[in-house]
């Protein structure tokens, strides 16, 4: 004799493997890699801190 399956667990458990293969193939093609996006991060925070060593004074910051 066969197994006995019980029905609903195992339609649950095909639809929860299909969602889980689904999510690794988004994170596969969407995802960034932590190490990528705090390059990013980093770079972008640079470059502002360059950019504000650059601005002039104006007249309001002077007087302070």
């Amino acid at each position: 004799m066969g197994d006995i399956v019980n029905l609903k667990r195992a339609r649950k458990e095909k639809a929860r493997n299909a969602k889980a293969a689904e999510a690794a193939e988004n994170r596969i093609r969407h995802g960034t890699p932590k190490r990528e996006r705090d390059v990013t991060k980093a770079r972008s925070e640079k470059a502002g801190a360059e950019l504000e060593g650059h601005r002039l004074k104006s007249d309001k910051d002077l007087k302070s």
